[in-house]
């Protein structure tokens, strides 16, 4: 068995042992292979891991930066507390749509809103539009504007609130300096900003499994 199966094999155990099968999950995922999104959701485990994260910081407001077909959507509103939400953003219309399709059927459609449009100009917005502070935020879009992405965040941020980023790894070639990759270059130009930003602490962690190589960057906003 060469090293990627394994992974995969391994994450099939941790899902079957400790993430059991959910209808509305399953049903989302289902939703989004026909409609023929990409398969670039969380695996059930990182989703897993996202709602324990965000119940831990008790969160009651979360953004989330790129929709896809609101599987990680699920899990995160899932996290919160009656009266609780959650915004998520995503620039394709048909896939927001899917979607709010997907979230109304988990039963979600009062807590999670999808915004629709470029992130970026959104995430402008929220910011006159005085929404937030958020406490908990996942950035799951397009990597080459992470560093935009954290502008904003910031501006919707209080000390406290934690940031998740995801796909900071790319398979190890985040340390490739030299590469002209966009996406890479957006990971590693998110990298200096959080490490040289005082109002953050920071770390980033490697995970393998069903994804590939791949990781996560956690930064708490501390002032």
């Amino acid at each position: 068995m060469n090293e990627e199966a394994q992974w995969s094999a391994v994450d099939a155990y941790l899902c079957d042992t400790l993430v059991p099968s959910d209808t509305a999950l399953d049903a989302a995922l289902e939703a989004s292979a026909r409609a023929g999104l990409p398969n670039i959701n969380v695996s059930p485990n990182q989703g897993k891991l996202l709602h324990l994260l965000a119940r831990m910081q008790e969160a009651r407001t979360v953004l989330e930066i790129g929709t896809l077909g609101g599987y990680s959507t699920i899990w995160l509103a899932r996290a919160l507390p009656p009266g609780g939400s959650l915004t998520t953003l995503e620039i394709n219309p048909d896939y927001a749509r899917l979607a709010g399709e997907n979230i109304e059927r988990a039963g979600l459609a009062a807590t999670a809103t999808v915004r629709v449009g470029d992130a970026v100009h959104t995430l402008r917005r929220l910011a006159e539009e005085r929404a937030g502070p958020f406490d908990f935020v996942f950035i799951d879009a397009k990597k080459e504007y992470n560093p935009q992405y954290l502008e904003g965040v910031l501006a919707l941020s209080r000390p406290g609130t934690i940031i998740v980023c995801d796909n900071v790894i790319r398979g190890g070639r985040v340390t490739d300096s030299a590469t002209d990759d966009p996406d890479v270059q957006g990971v590693r130009r998110y990298f200096e900003l959080v490490a040289g930003n005082p109002r953050l602490s920071s770390t980033a962690i490697q995970t393998v499994g069903s994804k590939g190589w791949d990781g996560f960057a956690i930064s708490r906003v501390e002032r």
